[in-house]
C-alpha cells in the first residue's frame, strides 16, 4: 500500500526531530543527510539521495549538476539545509524541484536551529 502525502510528511519530520534532539545544531549538512536516511529506512521508509536533477528547456534535457538532497518513497522532495536563515531562493529552489519533477509536496528543513519546527517548511506544488 501506498503511503500518502501526509503520512510520508509526517515520517520525514519524526525522522527529521530524532536526528536533531541527538545531534543538536552546528553540524554540516552532509551529517544531518546520512543520519536522516539512516533513520528514514530503520522505520522502513523508501528513500533515494542525491538524485540528479536534470532542468528540461525547450524540450531539451540538460544535466546542469542539480541534484534533490532526497526523495522519499518517489513522492516528496526533501531539501536539507544548515544555515543561519531559510532565505526565499531556498524555497524558490524546492518549488522549481517540484515543478520539474512534477511532484506535488516538498520539505525544507534547516537543522541549523535551537528547535527544529522552526526550521521546517512545507511547500506544495501548485
Amino acid at each position: 500500500m501506498e503511503m500518502e502525502l501526509d503520512e510520508i510528511s509526517g515520517q520525514v519530520i519524526g525522522a527529521a526531530i530524532a536526528v536533531h534532539r541527538e545531534l543538536g545544531p552546528g553540524l554540516l549538512e552532509s551529517v544531518y543527510e546520512a543520519c536522516l536516511v539512516h533513520e528514514l529506512r530503520q522505520r522502513g521508509v523508501q528513500i533515494e539521495q542525491q538524485i540528479p536533477q536534470p532542468v528540461i528547456y525547450k524540450g531539451l534535457q540538460l544535466e546542469c549538476g542539480y541534484r534533490l538532497d532526497l526523495l522519499v518513497e518517489n513522492r516528496v522532495i526533501v531539501e536539507l539545509k544548515a544555515v543561519e536563515t531559510l532565505l526565499p531562493i531556498h524555497e524558490a529552489q524546492l518549488l522549481t524541484y517540484l515543478k520539474l519533477r512534477q511532484l506535488r509536496l516538498g520539505l525544507l528543513i534547516n537543522f541549523n536551529v535551537p528547535i527544529l519546527k522552526h526550521g521546517i517548511k512545507r511547500l506544495l506544488n501548485g
